[in-house]
This record gives structure tokens, C-alpha cells and sequence, in this order.
């Protein structure tokens, strides 16, 4: 993932900032054009978007889906307009629930259109960057992805310069989304954010949600 936590959300509580949010959002939608990044469905409840990249290394996954690197991939970014907004006080039992059930429906609608696009039948896997703080935060996050097939993938980073000043002013973009949305819920190591890669193969994406058809997607 290069992710973007960023986009309009649906909630329809006030925002924290709203004339920030407004400037941010016109940003991000910058950001998605320059890095090609594309709606695959209408589907309300959908929370990612997606954008076609090469694998940067060669890696082998649990199942022996196996990459080469420059090997076409699909890299999923959050599409926040539709992701449920976390609480005032917090997540709770039924935010984790609803964004479970977000990401199965958003899955679901990439399964059907990978298979309805022959042009992406050379697509052998699904990844993202996400953010995360902690090194707890990260394995918590790998655990729950985990539960969708996904596998987190992690090296020793040595990022060259350019890649670490990228990185700092994604931190820098989210940590501004964040106050101007609900400025309760900034943390201080939101600057710190470090990503965690996850690799969902093709092969385990057809088999666990390719087999719902379209009519069977839910819009709730």
C-alpha cells in the first residue's frame, strides 16, 4: 500500500476543522491522479481504491504464489470517504466489526474485477503499505489482516533519503487529516508511523472472495 488515509468520509458529524479538511481533500485528489490511483467499484461500503505497480522484489508467499521483481501488482490505497469514522471515544467493538465487513465487501468487488478484466490476469498479488505506530500496533495489525488472507512481509528497512522524506510527509498528510477530522483521536507518534507491507496472493483472493457473486455483494 502506498496508502492514503485520506478522502472525504461519509460520516456526517462535523469535522473537527472543516475549512482544513476541505483543503486536504482537494489535495488528495491530486495525489490520486498524479499516482494513477482508480475507483474499481460503486459499491458504498468499498473502503479501498487501487492502483497497478510493479513488485519491487522478488518474494515467495505461503500458498507458493511466487513474484519476480517488476512483476505487475495491485496495490490497494484507503478509500476514506467510505471508511467508517472511528468514534469520538474511540474504536469499539462494532467499528471493528462494520470495518470487517467493509474490507470482505471491498475484496469481494476486487475479486470480480480483477476476473472481469483480462487485461490484469497477469495480476499474481495484492499488497499494501500500511501505516502503523508501535511495533505492537504493527503485529495487531498483521494478525486481523491475516484473518483475509493477507501476510505481512517484513525486512530491515534501509530507505534511501528520498524515500524516507516521502514517507515523513505521508506521515506529516495523515497526521493532518486526522486533526481535521476528529482532532481528539491524533496521537503523538503519528509522525513516527512506520509501514507494515502486506501480500495477499491472487490465487487466495479467488479463493476466498471470488466465489460471491456480484449480486451477492452487500451496500450495508
Amino acid at each position: 500500500m502506498a496508502v492514503w488515509d485520506s478522502a472525504r468520509p461519509r460520516s456526517q458529524e462535523p469535522y473537527s476543522h472543516p475549512w482544513l479538511a476541505d483543503v486536504l481533500f482537494a489535495l488528495d485528489g491530486r495525489l490520486q491522479r498524479r499516482y494513477a490511483v482508480f475507483e474499481y467499484t460503486g459499491n458504498p461500503v468499498c473502503i479501498f481504491r487501487v492502483d497497478i505497480a510493479c513488485s519491487p522484489e522478488r518474494l515467495a508467499l505461503r500458498d507458493g504464489t511466487r513474484l519476480q521483481r517488476g512483476e505487475r501488482i495491485a496495490r490497494l490505497h484507503f478509500w476514506n470517504e467510505h471508511v467508517p469514522p472511528v468514534p469520538q471515544d474511540g474504536a469499539t467493538i462494532a467499528w471493528a466489526r462494520q470495518m470487517q465487513h467493509a474490507i470482505a465487501i471491498s475484496l469481494q468487488e476486487l475479486a470480480c474485477y480483477l476476473k472481469s478484466h483480462p487485461d490484469l490476469a497477469d495480476i499474481g498479488a495484492i499488497c499494501a503499505d500500511v501505516p502503523s505506530g508501535t511495533q505492537t500496533q504493527c503485529d495487531q495489525l498483521a494478525r486481523i489482516m491475516a484473518r483475509f488472507g493477507f501476510e505481512a512481509i517484513v525486512h530491515p528497512e534501509r530507505l534511501p533519503m528520498a524515500e524516507r522524506l516521502h514517507r515523513f510527509g505521508e506521515n506529516v498528510l495523515i497526521s493532518l487529516i486526522v486533526f481535521a477530522q476528529n482532532a481528539s483521536t491524533l496521537r503523538r507518534d503519528t509522525l513516527r508511523r512506520v509501514r507494515v507491507p502486506i501480500y495477499l496472493s491472487r490465487r487466495t483472493l479467488d479463493g476466498k472472495f471470488g466465489h460471491v457473486g456480484r449480486a451477492g455483494l452487500g451496500a450495508g
